[in-house]
């Protein structure tokens, strides 16, 4: 909602206070950053009025033998047909296709798959990994959640 020519001062601002305080120069390669992901044409409709932020999400998941899950998925798209869930990930080494993504991701966005799928069970749920160091959304496969988080139910 800010004017862009004011993002600078305010980045500054923000950043530096609090146990995660950074310096100026740090605050502006984390603003270039993030103009980098808000000015992507492709990333837009993460961030119209209707899109939700930090979403916090608990469920229990059949996977995980029943465990109760808790966490925030960073952006939440709700459409009548879907749902999709998109977390951002801030690692300047970007895995070239999903099925290069961390194991600990997958396991993840697989919890979080399950549990949307619970709280919205007539639409098709989706999720994404936005890494912010290229601006670029990965969607994950189905199937690869699902074979992650059963892997976290048996390990």
């Amino acid at each position: 909602a800010l004017p862009r020519a004011e993002w600078p001062d305010y980045a500054r601002d923000l950043l530096a206070v609090g146990e995660d305080a950074v310096d100026t120069q740090e605050a502006d390669l984390l603003l270039a950053d993030a103009a980098r992901v808000l000015d992507a044409e492709a990333l837009k409709p993460l961030f119209t009025p209707d899109a939700l932020a930090e979403v916090d999400v608990t469920a229990a998941l059949a996977p995980l033998g029943g465990a109760r899950i808790h966490g925030a998925i960073d952006r939440l798209i709700v459409e009548p047909d879907r749902v999709l869930a998109v977390d951002y990930k801030t690692n300047r080494v970007v895995p070239p296709a999903p099925g290069e993504v961390p194991e600990g991701l997958l396991r993840q966005m697989g919890a979080y798959a399950d549990a949307l799928g619970q709280i919205f069970p007539d639409r098709r749920v989706e999720t994404a990994i936005l890494w912010t160091a290229e601006a670029q959304l990965m969607v994950l496969p189905d199937d690869m959640l699902r074979d992650a988080l059963a892997r976290a139910g048996t390990s």
